[in-house]
């Protein structure tokens, strides 16, 4: 039995997953091989620390305090192996090396950029893990980027990385909490031009969904039917009622925003922007939400292969 600490920094949450693993040899995961036994996050909105493309010094020690942090649960829970990847916060900003290095001076971890592509590929090795995906695109909406996996016979095919998330388009866009309609018109038609510039993705796809916006939003329509956990899937129709309701009545959405997803408040409705968009662009009539995902991938790929 192995025990694995994965810290995902990402733009909006630096997250801590404890892994407790089975001896493994190379082959698929399975469900039952690994467990978590601590999984803790921190909302530490970096990306709001990049300002003119470079990541401030106020932002290298925001994302120190965080890793400090989760390094000592990480050591309470008696794991010694410890493993950070970054996205899209630190591979995008025009001092990146020099982020990387001071973050590492200061904790003792070694870092790990990877690209978007590579982002889109372990999201799909860590899906796929409870089964295998049948043919479809699956959509990771992330805070700094939303990559986009074709899966055809049981492999993707196709990775691709848009440099737009959710909290990218909070903090370019949106002037208060929750966009204007103004605003969420602008935020669409810059994803909408992204995306048009994508490989092609495919037309009448089957969705799967991984990541905190895609499972922001899937609370979202849980909440607004009444249920307490997120639903396995979204139609369209469900994903268009989560922007209709603020359309039609602002405060009962707000009431309903802060049950669903509190630490998400002011990326949900760019969540539900871009996986509109998603949906639409390859004709597909539903999304099913995995259970696992990236960090879950990382996991897999780069410490147990």
């Amino acid at each position: 039995m192995q025990r694995i600490g994965i810290i995902d920094l990402g733009s909006n949450t630096v997250r801590l997953v404890v892994f407790d693993v089975e001896r493994h040899f190379g082959r698929r995961l399975r469900p039952h091989e690994f467990r978590e036994v601590l999984n803790e996050k921190t909302v530490a909105g970096l990306s709001a620390y990049v300002v003119d493309g470079v990541f401030t010094s106020a932002g290298i020690k925001r994302a120190v305090g965080a890793l400090e942090d989760h390094l000592v649960s990480a050591r309470n829970v008696g794991c010694k192996q410890m493993y950070v990847f970054a996205t899209a916060v630190l591979r995008n900003c025009s001092n990146s090396k020099q982020a990387v290095r001071e973050i590492e001076r200061a904790t003792g971890l070694s870092i790990s950029i990877i690209t978007g592509e590579e982002e889109a590929h372990l999201g799909f090795v860590g899906a796929s893990i409870t089964q295998p995906l049948g043919d479809g695109l699956l959509i990771d909406i992330g805070g700094g980027s939303t990559e986009l996996t074709r899966i055809e016979g049981g492999r993707d095919v196709a990775n691709t990385s848009i440099p737009q998330g959710s909290v990218s388009s909070y903090a370019r866009y949106v002037s208060l909490v929750f966009p204007t309609p103004d605003e969420r018109e602008t935020i669409r038609k810059a994803f909408a031009t992204q995306l048009g510039n994508a490989p092609q993705l495919g037309r009448n796809l089957q969705a799967y969904g991984v990541g905190g916006g895609v499972r922001a939003v899937a609370k979202m329509v849980g909440c607004m039917a009444g249920r307490e956990k997120a639903v396995k899937q979204l139609a369209p129709e469900s994903v268009a009622s989560v922007l209709a309701l603020l359309d039609r009545d602002p405060s009962q959405f707000a009431h309903l925003a802060v049950k669903a997803a509190p630490d998400r408040l002011h990326s949900l409705v760019p969540s539900a922007i871009i996986l509109q968009e998603c949906l639409a662009a390859v004709g597909a009539e539903s999304l099913a939400t995995c259970k696992y995902g990236l960090r879950e991938g990382y996991l897999l790929e780069r410490v147990l292969s």
